[in-house]
């Protein structure tokens, strides 16, 4: 049933999705890709709604609200390294997280699913709505403005999928409980009595101070807190000086911390400005930490794994559905997840024995094969939803 539909539209969303891939915009910055996601829909005889600046909501069928359904639409600043037909014409922006992928299918899975409403004697049976979300790119994500505008207003369980070029289309891999990392950014000042190099004991050696935020922080954060919470403190970014033989007064260090769960989450909130200042207090420098927090792990409830593994199930077959590892990355899908259940299932987009990809990266091709198989997979999960309420 679903398939049959999708084959009149098929043709026609592939050039959609090549035509978002050649227009990437950033995060709150996707004017025309909303105007090709609502202008879509209409046409299709929907009612799409604009939120605030970008991004837009749909809902599909009618009676009670049963599944949100959502596709994050931003692209990334990276510069398009696939040289393709389709690549980016917006230099330094590109689609290398498959964000075009995703809305496409969400996009597809409406038409179908608006196309079996009126199509079938008594309808849907229920209401889908299809959260069309910006700014998945910026922390603390686009969710939130989503949420603020009450996109989630009565929805009681939530579903998105995220192309993963680690599994081969046709399949797709889920997991109960945490899926992805809590991610934060981590800066550390310092400021201090600055110096010659001749005399360090006259200055506030505020590079040998950097140093050991650097090895003792991550390293007493591991003996501090519960090692089953998987607590990851990495440096990216150290900044302190000019000449060799100069003790500088300002100096700062920044990383990324990633965490499996919420609990060593908040645990870290706690436990960091007491450690920072702990190692810093030796050597008398000024010190001022900024603890950017990101996005909670994503947490995927049981029931709602369970309803997108038997709709994939049968639709795509017994073997399309596999155990995906924890990913230590981050998504604000995790905040939908604070106000209802839901899921976050991952789509394979590697062509079978051909290479793999990885995401956030300029080279990142997506088998557009996939594409088919994630408007079958949302359409079936809706569908299911509604049966089994």
């Amino acid at each position: 049933m679903i398939q049959s539909v999708l084959a009149r539209h098929l043709d026609e969303l592939i050039e959609f999705r090549r035509d978002i891939h050649a227009h990437p915009e950033l995060s709150f910055r996707e004017f025309r890709t909303t105007d090709r996601i609502v202008d879509r829909l209409t046409e299709a005889g929907l009612e799409p709604q604009r939120l605030e600046h970008t991004g837009a909501v749909c809902d599909v069928g009618d009676g009670p609200l049963v599944l949100a359904l959502r596709a994050d639409i931003d692209a990334l600043p990276l510069q398009d390294l696939t040289g393709g037909p389709f690549a980016s014409t917006n230099p330094g922006v590109a689609h290398a997280c498959g964000h075009d992928m995703h809305l496409s299918m969400l996009v597809g899975a409406g038409i179908v699913l608006d196309h079996l409403h009126r199509s079938l004697p008594q309808g849907l049976g229920g209401r889908v709505r299809l959260i069309f979300q910006p700014a998945e790119e910026v922390t603390p994500g686009g969710a939130l403005s989503v949420i603020r505008q009450g996109a989630l207003d009565g929805v009681p369980r939530i579903v998105t999928l995220h192309c993963d070029p680690n599994i081969d289309v046709g399949k797709i891999g889920s997991r109960i409980g945490a899926i992805t990392a809590a991610g934060d950014t981590v800066i550390v000042r310092l400021k201090g009595q600055g110096g010659h190099t001749s005399r360090p004991h006259l200055t506030q050696d505020l590079v040998y101070a950097l140093g050991k935020i650097a090895t003792d922080l991550p390293a007493t954060l591991h003996r501090l807190i519960d090692p089953r919470h998987a607590i990851s403190l990495v440096w990216g970014a150290v900044e302190a000086g000019h000449a060799a033989n100069v003790v500088p007064s300002e100096g700062s260090i920044m990383g990324t911390l990633r965490c499996l769960d919420v609990d060593g989450w908040n645990q870290v909130a706690e436990v960091l400005p007491k450690l920072v200042e702990r190692i810093t207090e030796p050597f008398g420098v000024d010190v001022e930490l900024e603890h950017r927090r990101g996005v909670p792990p994503v947490v995927n409830t049981e029931p709602e794994v369970a309803l997108v593994d038997a709709a994939v199930r049968e639709e795509l077959g017994e073997s399309s559905v596999q155990l995906t590892p924890q990913s230590m990355g981050g998504e604000d899908f995790a905040w939908y997840l604070t106000h209802c259940p839901g899921a976050l299932v991952r789509l394979g987009t590697r062509t079978p024995g051909g290479h793999t990809y990885d995401i956030h990266q300029g080279d990142f091709v997506a088998d557009e094969s996939a594409l088919a198989v994630g408007v079958r997979v949302l359409a079936a999960t809706a569908l299911r939803a509604i049966r089994d309420r």
